[in-house]
């Protein structure tokens, strides 16, 4: 698959990167080279070359479990209902499309045989630190049956909004949907945005995945790459807010909006959405990330001197949109 190039504004700023975890000795270094070692020997069979047979573009992908669920990136499978899936011995097989969540740049297929097929077990990256060892693979430019997954090895640099974390492991076109491990083997993130140098790459954590998964699963597809808010398929509760020091103030109820339905009033202070505190406006994107328009949140808020809540069913932007036109 092409470069996918996004500005982040994690990126906008140098990054200050402290110290590696020590590596002291020969000793050190011999441990750390048999743990990179295993990883490769261990996973590299479960590392995929995906090719789409609609526009014929190629990404990667890793699979991570005995009935063939692979994890890719959106950008990866975008306008495909089926990929042809490349093991690293030649061998090829089909796949199903399943669901995206293009926000997160984060997306899956259904190898289409019985299997068992070989795998990787999931990790999880909100355990992963800055300056944390990983091992990146994939297959650059493609599948070549010349050698196997090209391994990368690096550091996490940063972590960033929506579960995306950085590291210094250098990709190119066609390894996005790739996974990056850590040094247990387990897939910590999908390789997602390729910067134009090359030297720091975005990976979307599997922290982030897991939070998407049972729509993914469940074959939806949703949000929109670079994470635009005017997505018109963007759920919305149709609140105006700002910060406040008690909490997020409601400014407007626009009518039409399900906040109006529910009897939402200007003044009305929102404290937490799903069980999650609120105190930034930028906390209800990463909340809906993983959500879709008619699914219901529960919302506690302080009127006057009252604490309530109410279940709300999100709204689609754009219908919100089309009834104040109205």
């Amino acid at each position: 698959m092409k470069k996918f190039l996004v500005s982040f504004l994690i990126l906008s700023a140098a990054v200050m990167l402290p110290a590696a975890p020590k590596v002291g000795s020969l000793g050190d270094l011999k441990r750390l080279q048999t743990q990179v070692q295993k990883v490769v020997q261990d996973k590299t069979a479960a590392t995929v070359s995906l090719v789409s047979p609609t526009i014929g573009a190629s990404g990667s992908g890793v699979i991570v479990s005995g009935d063939g669920l692979i994890l890719t990136a959106a950008h990866v499978i975008e306008g495909s209902r089926e990929m042809t899936v490349i093991f690293p011995d030649g061998r090829q097989e089909k796949a199903k499309v399943l669901g995206a969540n293009f926000t997160r740049d984060a997306a899956m297929a259904k190898l289409i045989g019985p299997g068992p097929w070989p795998f990787a077990e999931i990790g999880d990256s909100a355990s992963l630190k800055v300056g944390d060892f990983v091992v990146a693979m994939g297959h650059p430019k493609g599948y070549d049956p010349t050698r196997r997954p090209p391994v990368r090895f690096g550091r996490v640099m940063t972590k960033g909004n929506l579960d995306f974390v950085t590291t210094d492991c250098t990709l190119i076109g066609g390894d996005s949907g790739g996974p990056l491990f850590d040094l247990e083997g387990r897939v910590v993130g999908i390789h997602s945005h390729i910067a134009p140098d090359r030297r720091v790459n975005n990976h979307a954590g599997l922290s982030g995945f897991k939070e998407s998964w049972e729509n993914m699963l469940a074959g939806k597809t949703w949000g929109v790459l670079g994470g635009d808010r005017r997505d018109p398929n963007r759920p919305v509760l149709g609140l105006n807010l700002r910060k406040t020091e008690r909490g997020l103030m409601v400014d407007e109820v626009p009518r039409g909006g399900p906040a109006f339905a529910a009897g939402f009033l200007p003044g009305d202070v929102v404290t937490s959405i799903n069980g999650e505190m609120v105190t930034e406006v930028e906390k209800l994107s990463e909340i809906f990330v993983d959500l879709l328009p008619g699914e219901d949140v529960k919302i506690k808020f302080n009127r006057k001197d009252l604490e309530l809540s109410k279940t709300v069913k999100l709204a689609r932007l754009g219908d919100i949109y089309r009834n104040q036109r109205r």
